[in-house]
């Protein structure tokens, strides 16, 4: 068999299919590569007008997702969209329900500007004004009118019980008495117990009549301060009005395309003149909770809430990094004066939810699930089409303090999670109204083709990224690497990994290095030094076991033969780092009923798959060995040297030509390693980890005595296409020092194996009898009449033998 030609070991990108000497002369891509079902799905899902349809997109991270969504918004959003300013106003009919304003773009804060303007004048002018001699004029003459009218009324009745000899003292208003006298002086008990029986009754009929007088006295005098006091009120809402009044209608007529501030500010017209003691007094609370929460000191129940201002009429795309429930939802604060709570609609505060309304909003979906009580609320809040701020405390009935309950914002935002496939599976499966809210998915790719167009494309990705992360910029065969990098990771000759992440990693890592040797482009050297750096940065672990193998702490032959034995290779993974290994299989025969004891299974160190995959060789042996006649050859098979569980069918080959060597009785080659899963009719399946295996056992060769040149490694045909291997590896086929054979059969892995072809069967099942199927078909044959031989001599010892 040949070996494989260098040119399916690695698919190097050739320059003249880069047309260009750097990515300088590259126009940076506005998407990212490569994601066009993706991008379907999300211009899909924004340009619907309908509820319910949010997008989720799955996909590992570092795809670019974020990435991709944030450009697509910034070159596709609608422009004929709307953006609105929002605003909380006091509701002076009810203040636990503080009042919504919605108002265009840029509108809220200049409403805000003007309010706090309004105001500021105000606070000065409005003390002067009642303070000044005009007003306290007519202040006073409206208090002397009450005052003599009530003197006049209140001296009649005294003059009347005056001539009926009755004093009358009219103490604390409301308060009066009526005492009969005697003379100048009141009579005292004695004296008024002196009187006749008719003097005595004539005093008490006298004063019950002048006590039935003064009642409705009173109660004309009550009339009249009712009366005096709306006429206060009445000149203090003139004298206001005198001040403030021009003012206001000024600012009805600046918004009076806006019917609710219109009715804001014709409320504010009506409370200022029944609150005035917000102007004249020094409230020494309203200043505390100003100073507390940061506001201006002014009165606080005519000022402007501005909860959301948009700057320009652009539509708002927020990223939410840290989704818990009040970042979300928004909250009202609390201050504390002199040991009590206060809150008041000042001090509503905004969530995302409010910044992104009329756009979009973006968030982690395992970031939003793991925040207590977010995502029930977030749907509750999608389903309503509204945002209800609560607090917290009072979603789990832990505070018990009065708080207010602003009127609900109405809600219009196109919502985008991201997250990976088993979070997006677990809520379709679990949470029955995910599918109804989050209608589309887009779902992003790990890999695209690799063709010349797509390279060149992937090119100006790169550019791109040089572009945004302000990187020097790459020369073309730095970009070549970067993009046969880019293969090794998607594990394909012909796909590119579309894992954005890793590729920044390296530009990054490779801007570094030019740097430090003050290079002005990155060359391909740099992108090399930049691998190099990372695979010395994580390969600690891999050093150490390499270590073993050369200490001989681990056993592994690179050359000669042995029977039953053979080198087989396998993938260790140390945080995100990966490195191929050779593992000693070995199986033994012996006689029996042909089973095949999995050593690694019955010690409860196999996993299921390893575990099918012995099953599978059991029954290929079977299916060639004992079609009419029972094997009388049992086995068994482990990987030597393992000390942990073992999973995965990718040796399976390995072990079946371990079996194979053992019972032929046929030494199998030290310096050849092997990999692939077989099925049972012996097609050789392909495996993943192909390089790092193949690099696994090069190393090994390396460190057991050097390279002898026949050694090599034997793969499934079907794998030669994920080829891409270290340039190390290359060299040596190249020198023909390290060879790779493909197999796609398990006969040719045999051939290769065992130094003898492995045979086919003519048409009564008979293998030619120096092949290798034929001298295990032999042998068996040998065994068999050995049995029939001795259950004859059985049978003639024991008549009663049947």
């Amino acid at each position: 068999m040949k070996s494989l030609p260098l040119h399916q070991l690695y698919k190097a990108c050739a320059l003249k299919d880069l047309p260009f000497k750097t990515t300088r002369q590259l126009e940076p891509l506005s998407e990212i590569v490569g994601q066009n079902r993706a991008q379907e799905a999300v211009r899909f899902a924004l340009a619907m007008p309908h509820g319910g349809y949010n997008v989720y997109a799955v996909g590992r991270n570092g795809l670019g997702k974020r990435t991709m969504m944030l450009r697509y918004l910034e070159h596709h959003v609608d422009t004929d969209q709307l953006a609105h300013d929002w605003c909380y106003v006091a509701n002076f009919d009810d203040p636990r329900e503080p009042r919504l304003l919605k108002l265009p773009a840029g509108k809220g804060a200049q409403l805000k500007q003007d309010v706090e303007k309004l105001m500021t004048r105000l606070v000065k002018v409005v003390p002067q004004t009642f303070d000044n001699d005009s007003f306290l004029e007519r202040s006073e003459q409206l208090k002397n009118e009450l005052a003599q009218k009530q003197e006049d009324e209140l001296e009649k009745i005294a003059a009347q019980a005056k001539r009926k000899k009755v004093s009358l003292t009219v103490t604390t208003p409301g308060g009066y008495r009526l005492v009969a006298m005697n003379g100048e002086e009141p009579h005292t008990a004695e004296t008024f117990q002196a009187l006749t029986d008719e003097q005595r009754a004539k005093f008490e009929e006298d004063i019950n009549k002048l006590e039935k007088r003064l009642r409705q006295v009173l109660r004309k005098l009550a009339d009249w301060e009712q009366e005096y006091a709306d006429k206060h009120q009445a000149l203090n809402k003139e004298t206001l009005e005198g001040v403030s009044g021009h003012q206001i209608d000024e600012l009805i007529e600046k918004y009076s395309d806006l019917p609710d501030v219109v009715a804001f500010f014709e409320s504010v017209r009506e409370d200022m003149a029944e609150n005035l003691d917000v102007f004249l007094d020094e409230n020494e609370e309203h200043a505390a909770i100003a100073y507390a929460s940061l506001d201006k000191k002014m009165p606080r129940r005519y000022l402007i809430n501005l909860l959301v201002h948009q700057k320009t009429n652009e539509v708002p795309v927020v990223v939410e990094d840290n989704p818990t429930y009040h970042n979300l939802f928004g909250y009202v604060e609390n201050v504390t004066y002199k040991g009590t709570v206060f809150t008041d609609y000042s001090l509503i505060r905004p969530g995302s939810l409010h910044r992104a309304n009329g756009g979009y909003l973006l968030m982690d979906a395992i970031k939003v699930l793991e925040q207590p009580y977010v995502w029930d609320g977030l749907k509750r809040a999608m389903r309503s089409r509204s945002i209800q701020i609560n607090s917290l405390e009072r979603e789990l009935t832990l505070s018990g303090t009065i708080s207010i309950e602003p009127e609900a914002v109405p809600l219009d935002v196109k919502i985008v999670l991201f997250g990976d496939r088993e979070t997006w599976m677990l809520l379709q499966e679990y949470d029955a109204e995910f599918s109804e809210l989050f209608r589309v998915t887009a779902d992003f790719e790990n890999e695209m083709y690799r063709t010349d167009e797509s390279q060149l494309l992937y090119s100006k990705f790169i550019a791109s990224l040089v572009s945004e992360k302000k990187l020097l910029h790459c020369s073309n065969k730095a970009v070549a690497r970067v993009i046969e990098y880019s293969a090794r990771v998607a594990e394909h000759q012909d796909r590119l990994s579309l894992h954005a992440a890793d590729i920044a990693n390296l530009l990054r890592e490779s801007d570094f290095w030019a740097r430090q040797t003050g290079a002005k482009l990155i060359s391909d050297e740099h992108v090399e030094r930049a691998l190099e750096s990372a695979r010395y940065r994580s390969s600690r672990i891999r050093d150490q076991l390499y270590d073993s193998i050369r200490d001989g702490s681990t056993l592994v032959d690179t050359t000669g033969t042995r029977i039953g034995q053979l080198n087989a290779l396998s993938v260790l993974s140390t945080g995100g780092f990966e490195f191929g290994l050779p593992n000693r299989i070995t199986a033994t025969c012996y006689y029996g009923d042909g089973a095949v004891m999995d050593i690694e299974r019955d010690a409860k160190l196999g996993g299921n798959i390893h575990s099918k995959g012995v099953m599978i060789l059991t029954s290929w042996l079977a299916a060639h060995f004992a079609v009419k006649d029972p094997m009388h050859l049992s086995a068994s098979i482990t990987f030597e040297q393992n000390y942990g569980e073992v999973d995965g069918d990718s040796a399976s080959m390995a072990e079946l030509c371990a079996l194979i060597s053992s019972l032929a009785d046929l030494p199998a080659r030290q310096d050849l390693a092997m990999t692939g899963s077989v099925n049972q009719f012996g097609d050789v399946q392909p495996i993943g980890g192909v390089n790092e295996k193949v690099e696994g056992f090069f190393a090994t060769c390396q460190l057991k005595g050097g390279l002898t040149g026949t050694q090599g490694v034997i793969v499934p045909q079907s794998n030669v296409q994920n080829l891409m291997l270290d340039s190390e590896v290359v060299q040596a086929v190249r020198d023909g020092k390290f060879a790779v054979y493909a197999v796609s059969h398990l006969e040719e892995a045999v051939s290769l194996m065992l130094g003898k072809p492995a045979g086919k069967a003519d048409e009564n099942g008979r293998y030619p009898k120096q092949s290798v199927f034929g001298i295990i078909q032999q042998r068996l044959e040998a065994l068999r009449e050995h049995e029939r031989q001795e259950s004859a001599r059985d049978e003639h010892k024991d008549p009663s033998i049947h």
